[in-house]
């Protein structure tokens, strides 16, 4: 008989175990707070973290302890291991744009984030593709229409196995949305997720294993390095250095020498193994609005540029110019707008002999 107790015994405390596990892996829970700026990763399984539970987010909680940042997830939703600080997100397995779109107006006002990571579009490829572009365009609306000081990161999806052409598709409709609303001032910002990670970065064709999870937080994390807003909490001073600067993070060039009042900044917002993300600031310094303008610059050795937004380039390696979009040739005085690419090679070698000219 004390044998049979002291195994119930076991059982019950190993039951207890469990149990407490699946408390900390999904559902629902009652919020986790530090105090911290309030931000909240949205989107679908890959938020949640399948194959493995907290996904993206435990090495982003993981760079922000580092980094010395206080950030409270927040959101509805509640898993990870007992490692990752903040449990708390937004993501829900299965759901489409329309989904979150539908939930979005409560969401806002239950858990007021000061920061959105948005990584949507996943289930549309599979389940809808007609028309994701527009149903993400009325939900980044809708977002800034309810919280127009909030900033919201929208990433690129990451790859999909079988449905590259549509992926690609979609992504460039991510990519003109965001470009599109920051060049009218938007609090909007472009991470680029598909170029951070591969199919190899896949355990089952759709979610990332724990190396593609972590691509997407260094990618994540170095997107709200470039805009120090976004890490502190509203009405407080942004930080001019920040407390914890990413390798993957370049300091913007000081423009000089550049005639006719344009100038043209230079910096990396992202880089990985074999590739890098990086924008370029073009502004008027000038006394009179700039009507068009022109970027040249000569990329380092080994540098190719795979995608680029918010401008027209020529050339692809070594000697690239880059002249403005349709959308966004006129800049007022002490105004400026931006364009970006990402490009295969190392991405801590700046490029040389970077200018702007006006014609």
């Amino acid at each position: 008989m004390a044998r049979v107790k002291r195994l119930l015994a076991s059982v019950a405390a190993a039951t207890a175990v469990m149990a407490a596990a699946v408390l900390l892996s999904t559902g629902s829970a009652n919020a986790e707070s530090n105090g911290g700026v309030r931000v909240m990763p949205l989107g679908d399984s890959i938020t949640d973290g399948f194959n493995v539970p907290g996904g993206y987010r435990i090495g982003l909680w993981q760079r922000f302890v580092s980094g010395g940042y206080t950030v409270d997830f927040v959101g509805s939703q509640f898993n990870g291991p007992a490692s990752l600080g903040d449990h708390d997100h937004q993501g829900h397995s299965g759901w489409r744009i329309d989904q979150i779109d539908a939930n979005i107006t409560n969401w806002m006002r239950a858990q007021t984030p000061r920061t959105i990571l948005l990584h949507i579009g996943t289930n549309d490829m599979i389940q809808n593709p007609s028309g994701a572009g527009t149903r993400l365009a009325t939900l980044v609306d809708r977002i800034h229409s309810l919280a127009p000081n909030t900033e919201l990161f929208v990433a690129t999806i990451v790859p999909l196995s079988g449905q590259d052409a549509r992926v690609r598709a979609y992504n460039t409709d991510v990519t003109n949305i965001v470009r599109t609303r920051a060049n009218a001032g938007r609090r909007i910002h472009l991470v680029d997720m598909f170029n951070a990670l591969t199919t190899a970065d896949l355990a089952d064709g759709v979610h990332p294993n724990l190396n593609g999870y972590n691509k997407m937080a260094a990618a994540w994390y170095a997107a709200l390095l470039s805009v120090p807003g976004s890490l502190v909490p509203p009405n407080s001073p942004s930080p001019s250095v920040s407390p914890s600067v990413s390798p993957s993070v370049s300091p913007s060039a000081s423009p000089s020498g550049q005639p006719g009042g344009c100038t043209a900044t230079y910096r990396v917002v992202n880089n990985w193994g074999g590739g890098f993300q990086a924008e370029v600031a073009v502004a008027n310094r000038g006394s009179s609005v700039l009507n068009g303008w022109t970027v040249r610059m000569t990329l380092a050795g080994g540098q190719t540029i795979t995608n680029l937004w918010n401008g027209v380039n020529t050339g692809t390696s070594g000697p690239v110019s880059v002249r403005n979009a349709p959308y966004n040739g006129t800049i007022a005085v002490n105004g400026s707008t931006t364009f970006g690419y990402t490009a295969n090679g190392n991405g801590t070698a700046a490029p040389t002999n970077v200018s702007c000219t006006s014609p």
